[in-house]
């Protein structure tokens, strides 16, 4: 978990980020950070997610819980 928060603060442009942050709330938060939790996601898990999906999971922790869905 340490890992994946690390690599998903550095997508954001952040220092630390938290399960329950909300990922509308950071600045970097647009179309283009999507795009990277795309390719993210495709390259460090082989799977592949879409934009609804992302902004469905509301949360770091969310997203986290998606992706872990999809890795099964």
């Amino acid at each position: 978990m340490e890992q994946f928060l690390e690599q998903i603060a550095e997508l954001l442009e952040e220092d630390t980020v938290n399960v329950s942050d909300e990922l509308k709330s950071f600045e970097a938060w647009d179309s283009l950070t999507i795009l990277s939790i795309i390719a993210f996601a495709d390259e460090s898990y082989k799977i592949t997610l879409n934009a609804k999906e992302i902004t469905e999971a509301k949360t770091v922790g969310g997203l986290k819980e998606l992706i872990d869905s999809k890795s099964k």
